[in-house]
């Protein structure tokens, strides 16, 4: 059976994949533009941090994506109780096949085990979707596109680890975020953004990891322990002497968001999604019209 979304959720998704692959949030900018004005003045660091504010600048002025790994799309909507899932999967998917032909997706698809290029982008689990129905009047929409550099730097623990001196605490979530940027070096294309869960299981605690990422950097986590958290592990970071790209620098991160789920007893996992410094994050709103 067909389910056919109104054209205008479809046209506002390919906008949003538009705006999101070519123009970098403000927020991260800023922080990059910081960053640069805090290293010594024709390093490797304030040069490479110089060369990424320059590309980001002709990506939005050239509507040319601003890396060519264009990512992973990962929608999340909230949407009224009444809304017809299928409707918005349809909405996203059609949206991801125009903005593939509009050239503001690469073909970033391959089918397994063939091998084979997907030609549109849309195959199952491309693109990701998640959906919550909420006592709400519209449907919002929030776009990660996530590349797969840093998705490689993706890393969980288990907790405790005696390796790392690590106990089922936040002193141990500490040494375990050091040590995920540590291993990352500028593998993630650095300065990065690490989005955290502690706690739950080994799929959720992933998928509430990537989640941060969709924080802008000034924010902080609602608990006071974790917010502290966050700016030490950031501040400790960015003296390991990583840098940009991992050529050296005092700008090793942009920021840290950590955020909790509740766990079994027996397990204690730290999730860690790597994110690269081209956070392609994104929102939007669709027009209820059935």
């Amino acid at each position: 059976m067909n389910f056919q979304p109104p054209e205008p959720w479809i046209r506002t998704l390919a906008e949003l994949i538009r705006k999101t692959s070519t123009e970098l949030p403000a927020d991260i900018v800023a922080t990059l533009a910081a960053g640069q004005a805090t290293e010594t003045p024709g390093c490797r660091a304030a040069t490479t941090l110089g060369t990424i504010l320059d590309n980001a600048t002709l990506a939005a002025e050239t509507c040319v994506p601003m890396c060519q790994d264009t990512g992973t799309l990962t929608f999340w909507f909230e949407a009224p109780r009444r809304t017809d899932h299928r409707l918005l999967e349809e909405a996203a998917r059609q949206a991801v096949r125009d903005a593939t032909a509009n050239g503001w997706l690469r073909l970033n698809v391959i089918d397994v085990p063939s091998g084979a290029q997907v030609s549109d982008n849309v195959a199952e689990g491309n693109p990701s979707i998640h959906i919550e129905q909420r006592d709400v009047d519209a449907i919002s929409v929030r776009l990660l596109m996530k590349g797969g550099g840093c998705e490689n730097m993706n890393i969980q623990y288990s907790l405790p680890d005696a390796s790392l001196g690590a106990g089922r605490d936040l002193e141990g979530v500490r040494r375990c975020l050091l040590d995920a940027v540590w291993r990352a070096q500028g593998n993630g294309c650095a300065p990065g953004i690490l989005g955290v869960c502690v706690g739950g299981d080994r799929a959720n605690g992933y998928a509430k990891a990537k989640a941060q990422l969709l924080r802008t950097l000034d924010d902080a986590a609602p608990d006071p322990s974790l917010a502290e958290l966050e700016r030490r592990v950031l501040r400790e970071a960015n003296t390991l002497g990583i840098g940009p790209m991992g050529l050296g620098g005092a700008t090793t991160l942009l920021g840290v968001k950590v955020a909790t789920l509740p766990r079994l007893p027996a397990s204690y996992f730290v999730s860690v999604a790597y994110g690269c410094w081209a956070c392609r994050r994104g929102s939007a709103a669709l027009k209820v019209e059935i």
